[in-house]
């Protein structure tokens, strides 16, 4: 194996357990906040960090499922309107929170736009952001991940009983 394939393998290796160990850190607080659903889990670290998560709607550009917006006091996940997959956008967008990934910053004055307006304008900036560097890549499929092992985490101790308990149970055996 060449150097490049080795140094390729270890950071792809760093990266899942980087993920795997957030995924773990969420279930935790999921537990201690009696955390059985997505939307209670989004709740349950909006408490624990001290920082209200709001979850909206809206009409979002093309190809734009959903985003995370950043204000000074919250942030926002933005869900497009009739989504195939709810409740997996929902956790992708929350891993950008988990993974402190820089969000669209939305200062309270573009309030005044419109809701179209404002995705479009943050969906330039993030197709930009993909042409100017490779941090939004590795950004993306952190959350990408992260989303999915968050997703069968939830279905698998929502299958097998007492969502809680199962919790505690899959903590303990780490």
């Amino acid at each position: 194996m060449s150097e490049r394939s080795d140094s390729k393998t270890q950071n792809s290796a760093r990266s899942y357990r980087r993920v795997a160990a957030a995924v773990d850190a969420v279930c935790a607080v999921a537990a201690d906040f009696d955390a059985t659903t997505l939307d209670q889990v989004v709740e349950a670290i909006a408490r624990e960090r001290r920082r209200e998560i709001e979850i909206a709607s809206a009409h979002l550009g093309p190809g734009v499922c959903g985003q995370r917006r950043l204000y000074p006091d919250r942030d926002v996940i933005v869900l497009a309107a009739l989504l195939p997959s709810r409740e997996h956008t929902l956790a992708h967008e929350l891993g950008h929170i988990i993974f402190d990934h820089e969000g669209a910053p939305a200062p309270e004055v573009t309030l005044e736009a419109s809701d179209d307006l404002i995705a479009y304008m943050l969906s330039q900036r993030a197709h930009q952001e993909i042409l100017d560097d490779g941090a939004d890549e590795q950004a993306e499929w952190e959350a990408e991940t992260f989303a999915a092992m968050l997703m069968t985490r939830l279905r698998v101790f929502n299958t097998r009983g007492a969502g809680v308990s199962v919790l505690r149970f899959d903590e303990a055996l780490g």
